[in-house]
């Protein structure tokens, strides 16, 4: 998770978390969605974290600016990037469960 925080006892140190592998993220990415490109934030999990880029691996097809598609489903992005961001929590449907009768 990328996070800026300001150390207040030492002027302007920005100290930065990374992502780290395993972590769920959000990137600003070309993919397909209903049948059609789209460029929107989609949800991926981190498969390789350096120092200054992350890995982010999809499960749908992802593409590059230029219209190619990615084989492996893996984007890298620069660790501080605005394209790159927390995932959401998202909330499940709730499922009904059949109630066994006695």
């Amino acid at each position: 998770m990328t996070k800026k925080s300001i150390n207040p006892l030492i002027d302007g140190q920005v100290t930065q978390e990374q992502y780290q592998v395993g972590d769920r993220v959000e990137v600003f990415c070309d993919h397909d969605r209903e049948g059609r490109r789209v460029r929107d934030w989609m949800e991926g999990v981190v498969v390789q974290a350096e120092e200054k880029r992350v890995a982010v691996q999809f499960s749908d097809d992802v593409y590059l600016t230029d219209g190619w598609m990615v084989p492996d489903r893996v984007l890298w992005c620069p660790q501080g990037s605005e394209k790159i961001r927390p995932a959401t929590k998202r909330r499940s449907a709730k499922r009904s469960r059949s109630k066994k009768k006695k």
